[in-house]
């Protein structure tokens, strides 16, 4: 296989999304906490990343054997069919991922306690259910906000606790505040798989996936969407004020032009291959500007 090949099967160009929380709930950890373990944070990495790739070839997978349209999507469209991938290769490939991810995660949780193997259990459910199963959490009207909180709250809630496990306190003061500093994150990544599904509607409804966007339809979607970029700002400007953040993070209001910018073009045409990257221009510069400037505020505080 390509090594190009292999990166579209694993959509290497959207692992950010979960990178990013990672690097975020890490930041979070020395700002808020002072602390950070190295070892299991680093095992903990590996893991999330091959189980990351797990779940992108389990979609493929799954939306090559489920496909309705047999002649275009399964043959043309998929990558498994368009470079004519053995199955056998793609089974190996989840199985080194899946059971390399799962024993990973099994000696960070024996590192920091049981929280992580329960929180990474909740992704794995999500994970496999996603595409896999009589009814795919994918081609149900919720698969947006599933994709959303896993990759940017519990990524970012784990990697919170590995660092502090010995002092982190479950209380629902804690998770809110958690939540609040993920939920740009969470926002944005389920605007990524809203946009995808929106740019998707015709061919998902041809093979029977019946997204958020087919219910609610294009232009409540894109309403959503506009919505949930405003509420990222905001949610980062409410930590502040909480003292969850630093005053640095402020300066990410600055982006908010470019934002505007960039969003136009999917606003007025949604096109999986013209203006669908637009969504992750947007996700790609939030975290970047986010995550660096909470790496910043730590030089001053």
């Amino acid at each position: 296989m390509k090594i190009r090949t292999f990166a579209e099967l694993i959509e290497l160009k959207a692992k950010t999304a979960s990178i990013f929380p990672f690097l975020l709930g890490l930041g979070y950890s020395l700002y808020h906490y002072h602390l950070a373990q190295p070892l299991a944070l680093t095992i903990y990495f590996i893991a999330m990343f091959l189980f990351n790739c797990f779940v992108d070839i389990w979609d493929n997978y799954n939306d090559y054997h489920n496909a309705v349209d047999t002649e275009d999507y399964q043959k043309n469209t998929n990558i498994i069919g368009r470079e004519n991938i053995s199955l056998s290769t793609i089974k190996g490939l989840l199985a080194f991922f899946f059971f390399g991810s799962l024993i990973l995660g099994l000696i960070v949780a024996m590192m920091t306690g049981w929280a992580v193997f329960w929180l990474g259990l909740l992704c794995y459910a999500v994970g496999v259910f996603y595409a896999g199963g009589p009814k795919p959490l994918s081609s149900l009207p919720v698969g947006e906000w599933l994709s959303g909180i896993t990759m940017g709250y519990i990524i970012f809630l784990i990697c919170v606790y590995i660092n502090t496990h010995g002092s982190f306190v479950w209380t629902w003061q804690t998770i809110g505040a958690t939540f609040l500093v993920a939920l740009p994150n969470t926002l944005l990544i389920a605007n990524l798989m809203l946009a995808n599904n929106t740019c998707d509607l015709e061919e998902d409804e041809a093979n029977h996936r019946f997204t958020i966007v087919h219910y609610i339809g294009k232009s409540a979607a894109l309403l959503w969407w506009k919505l949930a970029l405003i509420l990222a700002f905001v949610a980062v400007v409410v930590a502040v004020i909480l003292g969850l953040l630093s005053p640095v993070l402020l300066v990410i209001l600055l982006i908010s032009p470019l934002m505007v910018k960039l969003a136009k073009p999917y606003l007025h045409r949604q096109i999986k291959r013209e203006t669908f990257i637009v969504s992750v221009k947007i996700l790609m510069i939030f975290q970047l500007v986010q995550v660096l400037l909470l790496f910043i505020s730590l030089i001053h505080f």
